[in-house]
């Protein structure tokens, strides 16, 4: 399951404000591997420089010297919508002179189709195949001259999650979907404002967190400081995987660290799925705070079995044929004195499709693993999610075609256990309606077509342009 895109603006005269970007969209990496870019504003121009590859890879000094302002917003890219290539990076430009705007966005339209062919009537042309550029087109269409009115106007015509970074020559803007879908926060540094996906982020740059843009909230920041702006909420629905898998457990969403939160999905997961073993371990780094509240719970030691190679990331480099059959051991290595005639609890975050399971198992296996019982802090993943998240297709979830026993023999394990959809809200704490569980349940906070294809725009647009 891959994660879904980390926004970040700023708001701050006198500071270096591509640079204060930069580290906070290394910060928030973990959200997306494919690109990465960074738009600034002086109150006349915006500049932009964006590519394909880490933060790491995409910015150097010479880089970051080319883009001044007071103003600057940042993407983090995996794409849930469009392919990865350079035409899709982020953040994109719409408009032309004064009435220009840049946009970077986490999430996922599920009308864009419609939009895009209605857009496209009304004479707006795309350069990409992204529902972002739908969303920007869309502004710009707006009956209105103001800002503000013309995301209210986008807001009540857009359906699926999208937490929203934009900037102008002289605003710094942000919008987050009525639903609350993908996470959004709001800090202070210096006297100047910072907007981002997660609160990590801020503790990077050395801002504080003020605290969270609310679903159906619009967000105006310039010389002036703040203004809100509340339109409908619909239903909160935040994704429930921020909190299992996709932020970073040093990050605070609705007003909970998540470290301590994964920590107690491990320990219901002890209880729920009690096992008479001699060593309880988490897959790094995700489910290394859950392996250790099941072992705390289960009153048993905690090792590290699993090794990560944390340098993993996007690369540009084809392994040959050798390396690419070592598989999973690019990713892990283990640690055969502490796996050696030992019976392990395994604790990991989800199963998505059920490809990289067996292949942890049968490491683990190899370096002489005894007994090998897996226990995972989400329910069975059963319905793809179409909201910022390029999780699978359905029939692709390994979890809707098989039963437990079926996948527990499929991965290899001795045992299999998945946290209850109970034990994980009793893990969070908070009202289970705040959240979307669809992915377990199949009850979408917003209607989907259940074979959505993320390159349905790529097809569009290639239409469009041989028409």
């Amino acid at each position: 399951m891959h994660e879904s895109c980390g926004v970040f603006g700023v708001f701050c005269p006198g500071e270096d404000v591509a640079r204060l970007t930069f580290f906070a969209l290394f910060a928030l990496q973990h959200r997306g591997q494919e690109s990465a870019g960074i738009a600034t504003a002086d109150g006349k121009h915006i500049q932009l420089y964006a590519d394909m590859g880490l933060v790491s890879q995409v910015f150097d000094e010479t880089s970051l010297s080319q883009l001044s302002g007071h103003i600057a917003i940042g993407h983090n890219r995996y794409s849930t919508t469009g392919s990865s290539r350079k035409i899709n990076v982020q953040p994109l430009i719409v408009g032309q002179g004064n009435d220009c705007l840049a946009l970077a966005h986490n999430g996922n339209i599920v009308n864009s189709g419609h939009l895009f062919r209605e857009l496209t009537d009304k004479g707006f042309s795309f350069r990409t195949s992204t529902d972002s550029e739908v969303i920007g087109n869309l502004i710009m269409s707006a009956p209105a001259k103001d800002w503000v009115e013309k995301f209210r106007y986008a807001m009540h015509r857009l359906q699926g999650a999208y937490s929203l970074i934009m900037l102008t020559k002289d605003a710094l803007y942000a919008m987050r979907d009525p639903w609350g879908v993908r996470p959004l926060c709001l800090g202070s540094m210096n006297g100047g404002w910072v907007v981002a996906s997660e609160s990590c982020a801020l503790d990077h740059i050395g801002a504080s967190l003020i605290r969270e843009i609310e679903p159906g909230e619009i967000v105006r920041i310039d010389g002036n400081g703040v203004e809100s702006y509340r339109e409908r909420i619909e239903r909160r629905a935040l994704c429930i995987f921020e909190f299992i898998y996709f932020a970073r457990p040093d990050s605070i969403i609705s007003g909970k660290l998540l470290y301590p939160t994964r920590q107690a999905m491990g320990a219901n997961l002890a209880i729920e799925h009690a096992v008479d073993a001699d060593v309880v371990m988490g897959v790094p780094d995700s489910a290394t705070a859950a392996g250790l509240g099941y072992a705390r719970q289960a009153n048993m030691p905690f090792q590290e079995g699993l090794m990560k190679n944390r340098y993993v990331g996007r690369t540009f480099i084809t392994p040959d044929q050798r390396i690419r059959d070592l598989g999973v051991k690019l990713k892990f290595n283990p640690v055969p004195q502490v796996l050696e005639g030992r019976r392990l609890v395994v604790v990991d975050d989800s199963i998505v499709r059920g490809t990289t399971t067996p292949k942890v198992v049968n490491l683990l296996r190899r370096a002489g693993a005894k007994e090998i019982h897996m226990r995972i802090c989400a329910p069975p993943i059963r319905y793809p999610c179409f909201f910022g998240v390029d999780m699978a297709t359905r029939r692709e979830l390994i979890a809707a075609r098989k039963t437990v026993p079926e996948i527990r023999d499929f991965i290899g394990a001795d045992s299999l256990g998945y946290l209850s959809l109970e034990g994980l809200m009793r893990s969070v704490n908070l009202p289970r309606d705040n959240f979307c569980t669809a992915c377990f349940t199949g009850d979408y906070p917003i209607p989907v077509q259940l074979e959505m294809d993320k390159l349905a725009l790529e097809t569009a647009f290639a239409d469009t342009a041989s028409n």
